[in-house]
């Protein structure tokens, strides 16, 4: 059940970027569309270590085998490369565009959210005739968890601090 479409065929409407699920990197992950308005997504770029297949999958496709399935296994099949990264990168993106959501009934399971409002915020880009190129830049920065734990800045005062403090008379 693979739906990889050639490269020529699909007009790129938005570049964004995310965490992967285990936030370890960040995706860059493109948002398509065929001629005939099919949506389409795959994943580009990844600052960490981790190789991935970067073919197209049609967001229908993707969505129906969610229902199925409801884990990442149920995605394996969808991609020709083999690489154990493919879905879990896959799930972060739709986590990202809020196509789907964590499961309450099963532990490492994911429930499709209704693609209506997905599908209203791209509706201008494909009636637009938006087509980005491949490398350009991913529409909003992302946070990374190495952000996290950079240090932060000291809030104590310096000794010029407190010198300067100690000179100012209260009024």
């Amino acid at each position: 059940m693979k739906t990889v479409n050639p490269e020529s065929d699909i007009r790129i409407l938005k570049i964004g970027s995310c965490l992967s699920v285990s936030g370890k990197s960040t995706l860059t992950y493109h948002i398509g569309c065929t001629a005939e308005a099919d949506i389409q997504f795959r994943v580009y770029a990844n600052t960490g270590a981790g190789f991935f297949s970067k073919e197209w999958l049609s967001l229908n496709t993707i969505l129906e085998a969610i229902e199925k399935g409801g884990t990442s296994f149920a995605l394996t099949s969808l991609f020709r490369g083999k690489s154990q990264n493919n879905t879990a990168f896959l799930l972060a993106v739709l986590l990202e565009e809020g196509l789907i959501k964590p499961s309450n009934d099963r532990r490492g399971g994911y429930e499709c959210i209704d693609p209506s409002g997905f599908m209203e915020r791209l509706k201008p880009l494909i009636d637009s005739k938006t087509s980005l190129k491949d490398n350009d830049k991913p529409s909003k920065p992302v946070k990374t968890s190495a952000d996290d734990k950079a240090p932060k800045p000291s809030k104590k005062k310096s000794s010029s601090d407190k010198e300067s403090s100690d000179k100012i008379s209260p009024r």
